[in-house]
């Protein structure tokens, strides 16, 4: 049973084929700068190297066909029909509070993932354009959308309302959703086999930190809290976007600055695009640029790392108590799995807490999971590469197969 997982962006659609016999990854690539004159096309499969190739994709549905033509390729290919595709699984990111859990794609469902285009209009009418691409290219292969929100509708109405009036709850669906779920979900059953026990007797705090961080708390395998809220934008200091800040520092800026911010795209762009590591150092949005120049001594580098790492701290001691002690701490995503500084920062003097890392094993590049814990450390701290991919293409197979 081969299945496709498809995350389309809004210039880009990135796949990756899976053989679910045993979970094997056989092909995977990226169309990348779709209808710009940068377009390429990254691919590698199980029995090729990568390769990349500039071209001109006008749209989406150009984009899966090359996919699609790619994948039958007789000589570097990896199937030998369209057939052998079974579902294709697409990552949605924003459900709102209509999809709690993955669904094959019918018309009324792609009415209602329409509704959702004002939550997530970056993201969602690219999904949508990759959903209708996937059924010019595959009209006889069912599509199954798989949400990054899903996984945090567990989440209690008193975690997730926010104190604005009720009104804006009832009439426009203004809550916290949560993102990066298909990753939470995935790491934390990864979690339970490692710490050799069942999910649903575990509490785990996951930091899923990359370019988009988000920090989530986990009890017997439901979700009680997250970091980002409505949009991603709320949670940590991120790469581009602010995270957590006073609401009224907004105003003030608007009030401040009317010639500069005149509307609402501007302060979107202002909060999402232009801070967090980027807007503080000045200098980069990627850890590891600021990790250059804090070596070179540059002291704006130094102040938004130390921000980084302490918005983190400040939600594992948030979550810690809330679960009332927890079994595991779990480091996942770019920054997470890659950067052993970022992992000693934030669980610095977490010794309380029942968090001791050892120093050796957190220092040791691994691309597979691995314990940092010392011996003594009452919690068992992780690192465990996620992959959304795979966790969309499970959820695509479990709404499959009970569909039929």
């Amino acid at each position: 049973m081969k299945i496709l997982s498809v995350n389309c962006g809004s210039s880009s659609v990135k796949y990756s084929l899976f053989e679910m016999k045993n979970e094997k990854k056989i092909a995977w690539g990226v169309v990348e700068c779709i209808g710009l004159r940068e377009a390429c096309y990254v691919k590698q499969t199980i029995n090729s190297k990568e390769t990349k190739n500039s071209l001109r994709i006008a749209n989406h549905t150009e984009a899966l066909k090359l996919i699609i033509e790619s994948l039958l390729d007789k000589e570097n290919g990896s199937i030998s029909d369209i057939s052998e595709i079974c579902v294709v699984g697409h990552r949605i990111v924003h459900g709102g509070n209509k999809f709690s859990k993955a669904v094959l794609v019918t018309e009324k469902m792609k009415r209602e993932l329409k509704e959702c285009f004002a939550l997530a209009p970056l993201h969602n009418p690219a999904h949508y354009a990759g959903i209708i691409a996937v059924e010019k290219m595959l009209p006889k292969i069912p599509s199954v959308l798989v949400f990054d929100t899903a996984f945090h509708q567990t989440i209690p109405d008193y975690a997730y309302m926010y104190a604005i009036p009720y009104e804006y709850y009832k009439k426009d669906h203004i809550r916290k959703y949560g993102f990066h779920g298909s990753s939470h979900k995935y790491v934390s059953q990864i979690a339970a086999t490692m710490l050799g026990k069942s999910l649903n007797k575990l509490k785990l705090i996951i930091a899923h930190l990359g370019n988009g961080s988000s920090i989530t708390a986990v009890k017997k395998g439901k979700v009680i809290d997250t970091s980002m809220g409505f949009t991603p934008l709320q949670g940590v200091v991120m790469g581009t976007r602010c995270g957590d800040i006073d609401p009224a520092i907004i105003c003030y800026i608007l009030n401040k600055y009317p010639q500069q911010y005149k509307d609402a795209n501007s302060l979107s762009s202002l909060m999402n695009n232009e801070s967090g590591l980027l807007g503080v150092s000045g200098v980069s949005s990627d850890v590891r640029t600021i990790l250059k120049m804090i070596r070179m001594g540059n002291k704006r580098s130094k102040l938004a790392f130390e921000m980084l790492c302490y918005s983190v701290k400040k939600y594992i001691g948030s979550y810690h108590g809330i679960l009332n002690g927890i079994d595991g701490l779990i480091f996942t995503a770019g920054i997470g799995e890659n950067s052993p500084i970022v992992r000693k920062l934030i669980c610095k003097n977490l010794h309380a807490l029942g968090i001791e890392i050892d120093t050796n094993k957190n220092n040791t590049y691994s691309n597979e999971q691995k314990f940092i814990s010392t011996p003594e450390s009452r919690v068992k701290v992780m690192v465990i590469p996620t992959n959304e991919e795979l966790m969309i293409a499970r959820e695509a197979k479990i709404c499959f197969q009970s569909a039929h």
